[in-house]
């Protein structure tokens, strides 16, 4: 995370908990960044980020995905993956956000 802050990329999570479970998630985990709750999953289908069914109990929720959005809100590089479990590698990321100084 020292790194990416360095390349002045703020990080965020949206999620389609309530604001409490993101909250409890954030604290559990110990992430340092901003969790966000969209439980009406409008943020979440503008990204075309939704999973139907595929929560606990078939709830809906947000499939894994990273973005580099620069200052001017345009999406400049986006990893977007069906499982919860594979994400972008940091050293990834980091070069990407780097291709956009």
């Amino acid at each position: 995370m020292p790194e990416i802050q360095q390349l002045g990329v703020r990080t965020v999570a949206i999620s389609v908990d309530s604001p409490e479970q993101s909250r409890d998630l954030s604290r559990k985990a110990g992430f340092t960044f901003e969790f966000l709750s969209d439980p009406d999953t409008t943020a979440i289908r503008a990204y075309d980020l939704l999973h139907v069914g595929a929560g606990v109990e078939g709830h809906d929720v947000a499939r894994p995905g990273e973005f580099l959005v620069d200052s001017n809100g345009i999406v400049r590089w986006v990893n977007l993956t069906e499982d919860f479990r594979v994400r972008a590698r940091a050293e990834q990321f980091i070069a990407q956000a780097k291709q956009l100084e």
